[in-house]
């Protein structure tokens, strides 16, 4: 077995190659003068089983044609599998056309990685919410969802301190996380709900105005993606209006872009009351305490 990291998967793949005392293949990225990418890999690959780690966070349109270039140069080189682990996955969020002109972003993306003819592609945690699964749209090549937030919910078990936490999901689809992340933590969940009245501006309410059980407990905050922190801060303003204790927030894809180049969506998190804000590596970043490595090793062992 070969693993292969992408721009942003080196650290990944490295990391995934020790776990297994698998070999790291090496391969060169650079750019032509015209800043077109330039992609070659420098193993033997024919008749070799290939992992490539590829994470399209926060450079989405040059990682999403690196990734296509890395895989259809395996492709050509005749490796025996193909199997393909892309933590963030680019444009699922764009999962609809929401104005007349706007492409369907994630349909298209979805189209032409089927066309790749690798064998499988992994992803973790992928925001799916007008889509029930991303093998409506990848058909020809097989697709599985991972998930991280048992190793997330693992984390602030052990180390956030929490006395009686209760698990809070932020909107309606946040319910498959809290709902993961309170069993792996032995305790209860409750769902909050969410209008959405621009990419950055929403209101969190309780389902038909019922109160949350948060009086005197601390309070674990999960969702798949923080953007600019909107969602978050909406619900811990309820969330300490009914009482709650330490917060502590947690999420797979901490992105934690501000509103303005001049916005710090981590800085307004911690300034809105919470303790800990805890991520994974799927993009890497100030609270990247958890790592998709042991989960993406895991899924090659029982696979491979």
């Amino acid at each position: 077995m070969i693993i292969y990291g992408g721009s942003e998967g080196t650290v990944l793949a490295t990391k995934v190659a020790k776990l297994l005392d698998a070999k790291l293949g090496k391969i060169e990225i650079t750019k032509f003068p015209d800043g077109e990418k330039y992609i070659r890999y420098h193993d033997e690959v024919e008749n070799e089983d290939v992992v490539v780690i590829h994470p399209m966070g926060l450079k989405p349109d040059e990682l999403f044609i690196e990734y296509l270039l890395i895989c259809s140069a395996l492709k050509d080189g005749k490796a025996k599998s193909i199997t393909t682990f892309v933590p963030y996955f680019a444009y699922a969020r764009q999962d609809n056309r929401f104005n007349p002109g706007e492409p369907g972003s994630f349909h298209l993306v979805s189209k032409i990685i089927d066309d790749l003819g690798i064998d499988i592609i992994y992803t973790i945690d992928l925001h799916l919410q007008r889509v029930n699964d991303l093998s409506e749209l990848i058909k020809k090549t097989p697709t599985k969802n991972l998930s991280a937030v048992p190793d997330i919910a693992k984390w602030i078990k052990d180390s956030a301190g929490l006395k009686n936490p209760l698990v809070i999901g932020p909107d309606e689809e946040s319910e498959q996380w809290a709902k993961v992340a309170a069993e792996t933590m032995g305790v209860d969940y409750e769902i909050m709900f969410k209008t959405r009245y621009s990419a950055t501006e929403v209101s969190i309410t309780t389902k038909e105005g019922k109160p949350l059980p948060v009086n005197g407990r601390d309070v674990v905050i999960i969702d798949d993606i923080i953007s600019s922190g909107g969602t978050i801060i909406e619900a811990v303003k309820l969330i300490q209006e009914a009482g709650a204790g330490k917060i502590v927030v947690g999420c797979t894809h901490p992105v934690l872009r501000g509103k303005t180049p001049f916005d710090s969506a981590l800085a307004n998190i911690y300034d809105s009351g919470v303790s800990i804000v805890v991520g994974t590596d799927t993009v890497p970043s100030q609270v990247s305490y958890v790592s998709v490595a042991d989960v993406i090793a895991r899924t090659i062992k029982e696979t491979l």
